[in-house]
């Protein structure tokens, strides 16, 4: 393991009459480097030291919940060691002690899991009271204390660490899953602010085993508070002609998978966990069949983006996928003034690097099918040859051949000549296309 050592030259100033205090690097670029995992951030404890000690030595104050300081030069934190108490609800519900007589393994005993509770001094000695480097040996996510139950974010934080580290083979703890279940049936998600959660969510999304973290959250029952709308398509059938799964939640976990693989994009990943959401609301009676299910999740990644506070951008692809995504999918039999008006709907001709996230999440949906994981989807490429034929129509051209007289109709005339140039684009291009073999 490399041995990260700290500034120290910035204490050695009225270090004696501000007293002895000692730095210990923590968390995650400690795990990392067991790990062998390279560029993570470096963050550090203080132990035996007070603020005043800190900015003594040139520390700059940034923490507004605890005490937590920049270096003068390196500017990495250094957050005074602090034990944590209790005293509401959420996840600012907390009193904070942050006293020069708090210990380093007091520090570490309030973190959330064993192997972010390792520090290591300034001579490379690892400091682990927790176990935590026999966990990261067994690959096991396991909580420090029964500390971990007073943050309801640890659940997701949990989530996220499982699907960071899946790749690796890490399991979660049995016990650690049965106290989230119970953190989850308490109703304390419930306290948890949007921006959190989100933030979660986009770290985790960005994960290249994104599913894990859905799957976590729904097995131990956080997903029915954090995210309904997705929660509850496990247990609803698909036709099985369309869907060998079945399970439209499975499919779901599927389409978020090989959405991972197609794409970084967090926006693509975040359409394809919510384009089936519509599913949810069809009528037991009328299973397997989801009519109009497109339409109907439009209103709910409304809700859901309005609720987590969701980007725009992610917001809107998720929207549109919705919306469209059957359209793209039934590529080869589409008329041609379909085509254009979901090419419209896209809003193709001024945002084209929408449509084409546009494309991953129909493919992503395609191949989030059991035994179908690696089927081409040509009907990606025939829509966009669509595009790009309607897209070389020159409005300039247009006019030069047939001109249209100044007035007050004159711009809804171009608009229809612009729309059957396009259109006849379209006809043609997918006359071509389907006719090839």
């Amino acid at each position: 393991m490399t041995t990260h050592r700290a500034d120290t030259d910035s204490f050695n100033a009225g270090s004696a009459a501000q007293g002895a205090f000692a730095t210990y690097l923590v968390g995650g670029a400690v795990r990392d480097a067991l790990l062998g995992i390279e560029g993570s951030d470096r963050d550090w404890v203080v132990v035996g030291a007070t603020p005043e000690a800190m900015l003594g030595n040139g520390f700059t104050p940034v923490g507004k919940d605890f005490p937590v300081f920049l270096h003068p030069r390196t500017k990495e934190e250094y957050a005074l060691a602090r034990t944590e108490r209790k005293s509401g609800t959420g996840y600012k519900g907390f009193t904070v002690y942050a006293t020069p007589d708090v210990t380093l393994e007091e520090d570490l005993q309030r973190r959330d899991l064993t192997i972010n509770a390792i520090a290591q001094d300034t001579d490379g000695n690892l400091i682990d009271p927790w176990g935590g480097v026999r966990d990261l040996q067994n690959r096991v996510l396991r909580h420090v204390s029964a500390a971990f139950a007073e943050d309801p974010l640890r659940v997701l934080r949990v989530a996220r660490f499982a699907a960071r580290f899946a790749d690796q083979g890490f399991t979660i703890a049995d016990e650690t899953r049965a106290l989230m279940h119970t953190m989850s049936s308490s109703g304390e998600l419930k306290d948890l602010v949007a921006e959190r959660v989100w933030r979660e969510f986009d770290k985790a999304l960005q994960e290249n085993q994104a599913q894990v973290f859905i799957t976590v959250l729904h097995e131990c029952g956080a997903l029915a508070t954090l995210l309904p709308e997705v929660d509850r398509l496990f247990g609803v059938p698909q036709p099985e002609q369309w869907h060998p799964e079945i399970d439209t939640g499975i499919h779901t976990l599927m389409s978020l998978q090989q959405a991972c693989r197609l794409s970084n994009d967090l926006a693509v990943r975040f359409a394809a966990l919510m384009h089936d959401v519509g599913k949810g609301l069809t009528s037991a009676e009328d299973w397997p069949q989801h009519i109009a299910h497109e339409h109907k999740g439009v209103q709910l990644i409304a809700d859901v983006c309005q609720r987590l506070r969701v980007p725009t951008d992610c917001a809107d692809l998720a929207r549109l996928s919705s919306q469209y995504h059957t359209h793209c999918h039934q590529m080869q039999v589409l008329k041609p003034a379909t085509v254009l008006k979901t090419l419209e709907g896209l809003d193709a001709f001024r945002r084209p690097q929408r449509l084409q996230k546009f494309l991953q999440v129909c493919e992503a949906d395609a191949r989030g099918r059991t035994g179908l994981e690696a089927q081409a989807y040509p009907q990606a490429n025939l829509l966009w040859q669509c595009f790009v034929a309607a897209d070389e129509i020159d409005v300039p051209t247009l006019l030069a051949h047939k001109p249209v007289p100044p007035g007050p109709e004159a711009g809804e005339k171009i608009r229809n000549m612009l729309h059957q140039a396009r259109l006849g684009r379209i006809k043609d291009t997918l006359t071509r296309l389907r006719a090839a073999p």
